[in-house]
């Protein structure tokens, strides 16, 4: 019998297979540390990827391809 999971994956049928790690150093990870704890956020590995994929997504946004390079002049 499968446990129902609190959060489910937001990609039905892609499991995550694709391992990604990092380093951070004391002060960012007594920051990271008290931000979690700040806002009662359990489940770390979820909050770095979402963190980090909405990150990507609104630079990608913002980095979208024109015709007269409106995006160089906002910079």
């Amino acid at each position: 019998m499968k446990k129902d999971r609190k959060y489910a994956s937001t990609t039905p049928g892609q499991p995550r297979v694709h391992k990604v790690t990092f380093m951070l150093n004391d002060d960012e990870h007594k920051a990271v540390k008290r931000y979690l704890s700040k806002y009662k956020i359990e489940n770390k590995s979820r909050w770095y990827r979402e963190t980090i994929i909405s990150h990507i997504l609104k630079t990608l946004e913002e980095d979208y391809p024109t015709l007269f390079r409106e995006n160089e002049m906002r910079r």
